[in-house]
C-alpha cells in the first residue's frame, strides 16, 4: 500500500537528513589520519614563533574538542590555550568578560593569534572588533561568518571550510575578497575540521607568518590535492 504523500515527504526529509549526516562520520577516519600524519606534518611544516594561540570550540564543545589541535601546535612551539569556558552554549556576558579576561592575561607578549571552530569562529571575530589592537590573526573552522559581522579589515582573517559539511553550508563560511581575508577550501566533514590533516597544514602556514607584509595562503606542493583557495 502506498504511503500518504504527506507520510512520503516526512520519509523523504528524514532521508536526506540522514544521508547527509553519513557524511559527518567521516570526522572518525579525519581523526585516524590526524594520528598517522602528525609526525611527518611537524617534520615539514613551518616551526612556531613561540606567539600565544587561542583555540575556541565550536557549539556544544568543551576544550577536549580542541585538544588535538592544541597539542600540535605546541609541538610547533606556540603557547596554545583553550578558552577555559566550559560548553560553548552560545553568547552572553559569560563568553565576552571570559574571551576578554583571557585575552588580556595571555597577551603579555604581544598580540594573540585566535582560531575559531564554527559558533567559536563568531566568537573570534568579535573579540577581534573589541580588542584589534590585541589580535595577532583570526583563522575560523567552518564557521557562518555570512550573516555575522565582518572581522576587521586590518587583521589577517582566513576562513577554513568544506563544500562537503552539512552543519554549517559553506557560503556560509565564504568571506569577502580583501587584501588581508581569505577563504581557503579543504576536503572533510564539520565535526572533523580541528583535526583534518590539510586543515592542520593551513593552520600551521598562516600562524607562522611573521607581523608585517602580509600575504595570502599558496599551499605547498605536496598538499595541492588536499586544499584549494577560493578566488
Amino acid at each position: 500500500m502506498a504511503a500518504p504523500s504527506g507520510q512520503k515527504g516526512h520519509m523523504s526529509q528524514r532521508s536526506s537528513w540522514q544521508t547527509a549526516m553519513t557524511g559527518e562520520v567521516r570526522a572518525a577516519p579525519e581523526f585516524a589520519a590526524f594520528t598517522m600524519a602528525a609526525g611527518p606534518l611537524l617534520a615539514m611544516l613551518p616551526r612556531g614563533d613561540g606567539h600565544p594561540v587561542l583555540v575556541l570550540p565550536g557549539l556544544g564543545g568543551t576544550d577536549s574538542s580542541t585538544a588535538p589541535l592544541r597539542w600540535f601546535l605546541a609541538q610547533l612551539g606556540y603557547r596554545s590555550y583553550g578558552w577555559g569556558l566550559g560548553q560553548n552554549s552560545g553568547f552572553g556576558r559569560h563568553v565576552t568578560d571570559g574571551l576578554d579576561e583571557l585575552l588580556g592575561a595571555k597577551r603579555e607578549r604581544g598580540p594573540v593569534s585566535v582560531i575559531g571552530w564554527s559558533l567559536g569562529g563568531l566568537h573570534a571575530v568579535d573579540l577581534a572588533r573589541r580588542r584589534p589592537d590585541a589580535i595577532r590573526s583570526l583563522i575560523t573552522l567552518g564557521s557562518p561568518l555570512a550573516n555575522h559581522s565582518r572581522p576587521p579589515a586590518a587583521i589577517p582573517t582566513t576562513s577554513i571550510y568544506s563544500r562537503t559539511d552539512v552543519i554549517v553550508p559553506w557560503r556560509q563560511s565564504v568571506l569577502p575578497a580583501g587584501d588581508r581575508h581569505e577563504n581557503v577550501e579543504v576536503r572533510g566533514s564539520h565535526l572533523g575540521l580541528g583535526h583534518n590533516p590539510a586543515v592542520i597544514v593551513v593552520v600551521a602556514d598562516r600562524l607562522s607568518q611573521h607581523t608585517g607584509p602580509w600575504q595570502h595562503f599558496r599551499p605547498p606542493s605536496w598538499a595541492n590535492q588536499w586544499l584549494r583557495v577560493a578566488a
